[in-house]
């Protein structure tokens, strides 16, 4: 599975991150690509984030890799929008795309890949490296602190099979 990330909106979506950017940009681009070679550390996805260089970058699209995590930095004038839809359309393998930018999500879900909102991605961030660390995430708490089983049970609780398709994609992350 690949899994594309727009790396700027995962990092102001995120409390966690974003205290690191208020510092500089680079400190936030770091604490990010740190994260996610942990990330694939543990589950050994294809990863590439891409960072906007539309104000300030350079020329020409850059690629990077750091920790064995591919960086696109995009070229002055296009966003890192643009270039998050055409890497999910030109991939061919199974494909997730990590943003909350609405477009994005739509556009992807249009071309049958399957779109997952940044603070979605953080929490399964955080759940893989609470899991390696021995945690149990069998059941979850709702926001008044009770305890319900995760898993949803029977055909009246059945969802859209578009809905379906994207959650198996979601669960191998």
């Amino acid at each position: 599975m690949h899994i594309i990330i727009d790396g700027y909106n995962l990092i102001r979506q995120s409390d966690s991150m974003r205290r690191y950017e208020r510092q500089s940009l680079e400190a936030g681009r770091q604490a990010l690509i740190s994260r996610l070679i942990e990330y694939k550390r543990k589950k050994g996805h294809k990863i590439t984030v891409v960072f906007d260089g539309w104000d300030q970058g350079a020329a020409m699209e850059e690629r990077d890799r750091q920790g064995n995590i591919g960086i696109i930095y995009s070229r002055r004038g296009e966003k890192a929008d643009d270039v998050i839809k055409r890497l999910a359309s030109d991939v061919a393998e199974e494909a997730v795309v990590i943003s909350s930018d609405r477009e994005i999500a739509s556009y992807v879900t249009r071309r049958g890949k399957t779109s997952l909102s940044s603070p979605e991605f953080e929490m399964l961030m955080f759940k893989a490296a609470a899991r390696s660390a021995g945690g149990d995430f069998a059941y979850e708490k709702d926001d008044d602190g009770t305890n319900h089983q995760s898993s949803k049970k029977g055909p009246a609780k059945r969802l859209p099979r578009a809905r379906r398709q994207a959650q198996t994609k979601i669960r191998k992350l």
